[in-house]
């Protein structure tokens, strides 16, 4: 900064325009209030359907939140000024007060060439001479470097903070302007580090970067600084480099156990820096994708690209866009490694190094991390398994007879057909030595996301859209999958937790499947918002019984169901639910198809139950028991708040806004009641014979509709409370005839023991 620059400042216009952005964090916070409280509440209150269940609501909600962005980062943008105006203004004072202290000692200060000049006085010297001019000099620079420092630093990180994002605004929050130029300094220096020759590395050098990037993976100036420094290719090169065997014995030694943090951390500050639109980030993603399906060094061989950014992808939220272009980057080495799905690619040698430090697997196959990264990011997961893996034009050993004329024809294989249905999965082995089963869990957990609109493990909530059209229609490819073949959900049972959360999202789909009503009233017996997935009866059916035998599966749909059913129970009982959306039969006849549908789920998954516990896998009763009681801390959140339909949200058994307020106590007395019952365990001694597991959980079946219907109709004050009882046991009774009856039909298909209905 100029010597005259800084001393003739005037900051009244400075001034003004931290007042003006105070001003406008006031007017912003108002606006914001008003978008989440207006806008979204209204949004999330409102009865949707058809085109703006799923457009219009996600458009209104996304865009009330986009006032919550803005007043953040006007934020940071008045703190970031505030303090540079602050400082400069300090640094101003100190200067006039360094000049008017060198007067006293006969000393004058002019400017000159953008600089200053210090002189002694013509007529009298100062006390020390060339000692006080030279002091005084240093002072002065010292004062204009710090000047030029927070000028610079202000400028650089309000540039950095707006270039954040293209459209819209930004949530990187920063309280002052040191918070900001710090994270941009702290991303310089550890990038620098990253870029070392991996053999040079010290340890001191690891432990800094791992700290580094631990505290600051979720800052938004951060990451894409640390990112864009050290670029896509030396991103890559950095972790395939640091993974080589015996490149830095030491450090391996020292630090071997520390490998996993850094890969997390490393892949968190990346999520985070992918979500920029700065034109650095842009290249860096361009050469990342570049990389997918290309060797790294120059004379070829393994690793891949891909093979390294999918092991820095297993955690955080990556961009869309960019995951989906990177995803068609490995689809298309894929292809070619495996000749197109004729054999087995990435298959891990003994000699290979490790790129994946979560025990789990190896991190040779990059589709293992990349599934994980799909978990975590909905939008992105539904594309990628809607995509194309290969044309019937193509050349393939994968055919169909499509025509039914016995004449086998090549099929066109979507993303999802390929990878659940055609894959052949190279081995791999977890850190104990045991096959890994990474690799179709994150496949399950993907697939979980694209279905159901929320990342993996998670319950959805008001904010949850009602499913899509790409997201139906993976569900309906899905239900047809394992009803064509159920061993691949069987023979790979670990699958079947995300596969069992993915149908208890999709009961209001199911139970209209099952009612096989092409022209009556079931659509609003199962109110739906946003697209119906098109599912067949016997698919359901059989995607029932083989959920059904696995404890995690079976409880997840199970407790979805009880749920649903209560919900449904309050929702149809309601005498102020309106005349266009009421089922047109009488009471009786609603709790009866009610308790119908719901015995028929229930029917078909203890069918599920009684294969696993009494057939060949052996499974004990109680892990069923324990699957329903630990079901309990992934509802925790729903009992009480509004679970099964809703005048707002009714794509899903949880979520939204719940007619007349009633159905979130009504379903959470259910609830309650079935985690009670699985504490004692009701199964195990149900399960020493034959028959046995069938008849409780038929008995069950009762007791939670009765309940349900019961706990409705007192709390809507019905005449007929002593008669709803009576009207569930009928509905039940038909349910589990309907599950036994349908399952005989395919029990030499699903290898089950059916009772007799």
């Amino acid at each position: 900064m100029d010597f005259e620059d800084l001393h003739s400042a005037k900051f009244t216009l400075l001034d003004d325009l931290v007042t003006d952005w105070s001003s406008m964090l006031t007017k912003l916070k108002t606006l914001e209030k008003d978008a989440k409280d207006g806008l979204q509440g209204k949004a999330l209150k409102a009865n949707w359907a058809g085109y703006n269940a799923t457009v219009s609501r996600e458009f209104i909600i996304k865009s009330a939140g986009e006032f919550g962005d803005a007043h953040t980062q006007a934020t940071s943008i008045h703190n970031i000024l505030r303090d540079t105006r602050d400082e400069l203004k300090t640094q101003q004072r100190l200067l006039k007060e360094a000049i008017e202290r060198g007067r006293g000692k006969n000393l004058s200060v002019t400017p000159s060439g953008g600089g200053f000049t210090v002189r002694e006085n013509p007529d009298k010297k100062a006390p020390n001479g060339q000692t006080d001019v030279d002091d005084l000099c240093r002072e002065l620079q010292g004062i204009l470097d710090k000047a030029t420092e927070s000028d610079t630093s202000g400028s650089e990180a309000l540039k950095a903070l707006v270039d954040l994002k293209d459209y819209g605004f930004s949530d990187a929050k920063y309280k002052d302007r040191d918070t900001a130029d710090a994270a941009l300094k702290e991303a310089e220096a550890l990038a620098k580090i990253a870029k070392k020759n991996p053999e040079d590395l010290t340890v001191k050098e690891f432990d800094l970067l791992n700290a580094g990037l631990k505290k600051y993976a979720n800052d938004d100036l951060f990451a894409e600084h640390f990112a864009t420094n050290l670029g896509g290719k030396g991103t890559l090169d950095f972790w395939a480099d640091l993974n080589q065997p015996m490149i830095n014995p030491e450090l391996t030694r020292e630090r071997r156990d520390q490998m996993a943090d850094l890969q997390k951390n490393l892949g968190l500050t990346l999520a985070t820096a992918s979500q920029s639109d700065t034109v650095a980030m842009e290249t860096w993603k361009r050469d990342v994708v570049a990389f997918a399906d290309k060797p790294l060094e120059k004379n070829g061989g393994m690793p891949f690209g891909g093979q390294v950014m999918s092991n820095l992808m297993r955690w955080g939220d990556y961009d869309d866009r960019f995951l989906n272009d990177y995803g068609n980057k490995l689809v298309e080495a894929e292809k070619k490694l495996t000749n197109n799905g004729a054999h087995v690619a990435w298959q891990p040698m003994g000699m290979d190094p490790d790129l994946n430090h979560t025990g789990t697997d190896s991190g040779w196959d990059p589709m293992t991390g990349y599934f994980k990264a799909l978990a975590n990011s909905p939008d992105a997961a539904t594309d990628f398994f809607n995509g194309t893996f290969l044309t019937n034009d193509e050349d393939h050993d994968f055919t169909e007879d499509a025509n039914n004329n016995g004449k086998q024809e090549r099929r066109t294989l979507s993303n999802f057909d390929y990878f659940f249905e055609e894959r052949d999965w190279p081995r791999d082995f977890d850190k104990e030595g045991e096959e890994s089963i990474a690799g179709r869990n994150n496949l399950a957990m993907a697939l979980e996301a694209a279905t159901t609109g929320h990342p993996a493990g998670e319950m959805p909530n008001q904010y949850t859209e009602p499913h899509n059209e790409g997201q139906a229609r993976l569900m309906s490819d899905l239900v047809a999958s394992v009803s064509d073949d159920p061993t691949r959900l069987t023979d790979h049972a670990y699958m079947s937790d995300s596969v069992g959360q993915i149908t208890s999202e999709y009961l209001p789909d199911i139970n209209r499947a099952l009612a096989d009503d092409p022209h009556g009233n079931t659509d609003k017996l199962f109110p739906l918002a946003g697209t119906q997935a098109q599912l067949e009866h016997k698919d359901v059916t059989a995607l029932l019984v083989t959920v059904g035998q696995s404890p995690d599966g079976n409880a997840a749909v199970e407790v979805g169901q009880k749920a649903y059913m209560a919900s449904l129970m309050d929702y149809h009982l309601n005498p102020d639910l309106p005349a266009d959306q009421r089922y047109p039969h009488s009471p009786e006849e609603t709790v009866q198809a009610i308790a119908r549908s719901s015995g028929e789920v229930s029917g078909s998954l203890a069918i599920g139950m009684q294969e696993a516990v009494l057939g060949p896998a052996g499974k004990e009763a109680k892990e069923f028991s324990d699957s329903v009681a630990q079901q309990k801390n992934a509802w925790s959140g729903a009992i009480g708040t509004g679970v099964g339909v809703g005048v707002s949200f009714i794509a899903t058994p949880v979520g939204g806004a719940v007619a007349g307020g009633v159905a979130g106590t009504v379903s959470s007395m259910v609830l309650e009641h079935i985690f009670q019952q699985s504490e004692t365990d009701v199964l195990t001694e149900a399960s020493k014979e034959a028959s046995g597991l069938w008849e409780k959980n038929r008995d069950l079946s009762a007791e939670h509709g009765q309940m349900a219907a019961i706990n409705a109709a007192k709390a809507h004050d019905l005449p007929y409370q002593n008669q709803v009882a009576d009207w569930v046991l009928q509905g039940r009774n038909d349910g589990f005839n309907d599950a036994a009856t349908n399952a005989q039909r395919m029990a030499d298909h699903l290898t089950t023991e059916v009772p007799a209905a």
